[in-house]
């Protein structure tokens, strides 16, 4: 609870290409979100084509935004937000759009705002955009401010607490039917020398580790680790079917460990599921950071080895037997 003064004009972008409609051309919707955004037609008028230029669509300007790509949707919409020049600029997660290139022209743009004197509340799960932009950190848990300070520091205290197992609990639609009987208690990663660690990088070898305590003996039961991106696709998953197709848990607590050769995921922030088949089911309980290492394009790294192997020598070419003049003779006549 509280009060908020506002001074000047403030702009807030919430949801990349709010206000467009699908009917109307890129042209008629940069001046209808425009608008709805907050800024008067001549403001419009005079960035029009820097709008157009930085989001990449030109060629495309007076086509039905329903025929866009999702791509060149959002872009466009940043575009337009990015040019309100406002003196308080809300941003809340919008940065994750378009390819790497248009995400650095993004950043580009806001460090240009903020320059500019453009005060900017930025909120984001992004800690290489928030470390970036902010000289100022806040960080929220359930609606309260638990810290505040400078980026690297509040980040650091982020990561810590953010990796740490959290009992997520079963998800209300699920409670009724896992009767719990054993249930996840921690998981923890592990580096190739068997110290814990809250990062790991591409191509590395690592375990994860899961902690259980069962109340009696579950028997013929299955744990996974269920990795997801940021954007909440399945990125990969750990099953202890691979090498247990039978698991049996004595009653007590214990350790599941997984061991990896090497790490397939790409750089990011990951977050974590946990399950054991029908008693438990623990929802985003821990995260996840991968680090760069080994260096390739894609969304996964598959693992490989690579070997040379030379050319055979070719055959040597038998000439063709000598025609038959009997047979040749006898086919004339």
């Amino acid at each position: 609870s509280g009060e908020i003064r506002i001074h000047g004009r403030l702009a807030a972008l919430i949801e990349v290409g709010s206000g467009f409609h699908p009917e109307l051309t890129g042209r008629e919707n940069v001046y209808l979100s425009g608008s709805i955004l907050g800024m008067r037609r001549r403001e419009i008028d005079d960035n029009f084509d820097r709008i157009v230029d930085f989001a990449g669509v030109r060629e495309f300007i007076d086509t039905p935004v329903k025929r866009y790509s999702s791509g060149m949707y959002v872009r466009l919409g940043f575009a337009i937000a990015a040019h309100l020049n406002p003196l308080v600029l809300l941003l809340d997660e919008v940065l994750a759009v378009g390819d790497a290139t248009f995400q650095d022209k993004c950043l580009a743009r806001i460090d240009e705002l903020k320059r500019g004197g453009t005060t900017i509340v930025f909120i984001s799960h992004d800690l290489g955009a928030v470390e970036r932009l902010c000289d100022r950190v806040v960080l929220m848990r359930q609606g309260r401010m638990v810290s505040q300070g400078g980026a690297a520091e509040i980040i650091a205290e982020y990561e810590r607490s953010a990796t740490t197992f959290i009992d997520a609990g079963i998800p209300r639609e699920q409670a009724s039917q896992l009767p719990r009987t054993a249930r996840v208690t921690g998981l923890t990663f592990h580096d190739q020398s068997g110290a814990e660690t809250s990062a790991l990088r591409t191509g590395d070898p690592f375990s994860v580790r899961l902690t259980y305590s069962a109340r009696a003996d579950v028997k013929d039961t299955a744990m996974w680790i269920s990795i997801f991106s940021q954007n909440g696709e399945l990125a990969c998953q750990l099953s202890t079917k691979v090498d247990l197709p039978v698991l049996d848990l004595p009653s007590g607590s214990g350790t599941i460990e997984f061991r990896c050769g090497e790490l397939g995921l790409q750089p990011g922030r990951y977050y974590i599921d946990t399950a054991i088949h029908e008693n438990d089911w623990q929802v985003r309980c821990a995260t996840l950071r991968v680090d760069p290492g080994i260096v390739l394009h894609g969304s996964f790294y598959m693992p490989h080895e690579v070997r040379h192997l030379p050319d055979a020598p070719s055959p040597e070419l038998v000439p063709p037997p000598a025609p038959d003049e009997s047979v040749s003779n006898a086919a004339r006549a």
